[in-house]
């Protein structure tokens, strides 16, 4: 009995249209038009939500800024008319990609340039190996004394590092 009372009210939601995007009162453009309001409410973004397109939003705020592109499409503006009047009104946030002009070049171009200066750290890594330092070079003419083990630079052995001395115990068992 649940059964078919849930796919009696699906039917009937089908049949009426209850699933469509809800419009505040304009009616649909030709094929063609409305497929450019569609693709101007995928770059404009939607005043109230987070992040969401006009085109892509549940909001009635969003469906009002929808039938506004349909007006104004209807009216026989260009795309950049459409777009310049929701950045005149909200501003420049209203874009979901920023223009690449002024300080918006920071936005381009620093993805870019943080990969090619890790990339730039990285080859010099590379080319200098795994274990040689950094800025040092040995020296040819060092004195040699009579005892290898003891350098000139190391500590003696009984004099080591403490926590040194605890990583050789565990090493060494």
């Amino acid at each position: 009995m649940t059964a078919a009372l849930l796919s009696l009210s699906l039917a009937f939601t089908l049949v009426t249209g209850q699933f469509a995007p809800q419009e505040a009162g304009s009616d649909p453009l030709a094929p063609e038009l409305e497929v450019r309001v569609q693709a101007l409410g995928k770059q404009l973004r939607c005043a109230v939500c987070q992040g969401l397109s006009v085109a892509d939003s549940p909001s009635s705020m969003a469906r009002a800024q929808l039938d506004m592109i349909r007006a104004q499409v209807a009216e026989g503006k260009s795309d950049a008319e459409v777009v310049e009047y929701f950045v005149a009104r909200y501003g420049e946030w209203v874009l979901l990609s920023p223009r690449a002009e002024g300080f918006n070049w920071f936005v381009w171009l620093g993805p870019v340039a943080l990969v090619v200066a890790g990339g730039f750290v990285i080859w010099r890594q590379l080319q200098r190996g795994p274990g040689e330092p950094a800025a040092s070079t040995p020296s040819e003419e060092a004195p040699k004394s009579a005892e290898p083990a003891a350098s000139a630079g190391a500590p003696p052995v009984d004099e080591e590092d403490p926590y040194l001395q605890a990583v050789r115990r565990e090493l060494e068992r």
